[in-house]
């Protein structure tokens, strides 16, 4: 297994890697609607969050020989399941045409209270 870390995206807030490279695939952990350079939450709604959190998974898989063109499976954790539509509007414009796999779920709570966090498996090549 191989760590992959990018400067690109938040830093992991606990002892965990921004992913793993095993084999063809790389596996990425949960990431928040965190801006890299200042390590806060980006401002505005929902739909903001979700592109700063694809955007952090964008570059964390780049870092990792992927895009988000390779993506197989994603999870969406949402802290309040009435912010679907909003999250899905703009997961819907990032991924364009392609078509993950998923899972939404709501959460209790979130890491630093976040709204919404997402995680994704890549192919690699």
């Amino acid at each position: 297994m191989i760590p992959i870390a990018t400067n690109k995206a938040p830093q992991a807030i606990g002892p965990y890697v921004q992913a793993l490279v095993a084999g063809n695939f790389v596996f990425c952990s949960g990431q928040l609607p965190l801006d890299p350079g200042t390590g806060q939450f980006v401002a505005g709604d929902v739909a903001a969050q979700t592109r700063r959190v694809l955007a952090n998974l964008a570059a964390v898989l780049e870092a990792a020989g992927s895009s988000l063109s390779a993506v197989v499976k994603t999870t969406v954790f949402l802290a309040d399941m009435g912010d679907f539509a909003a999250m899905n509007g703009a997961y819907e414009d990032v991924f364009g045409s392609h078509r993950p796999a998923r899972s939404t779920v709501q959460a209790a709570r979130l890491p630093r209270d976040a709204r919404i966090e997402i995680d994704a498996i890549a192919v690699i090549g």
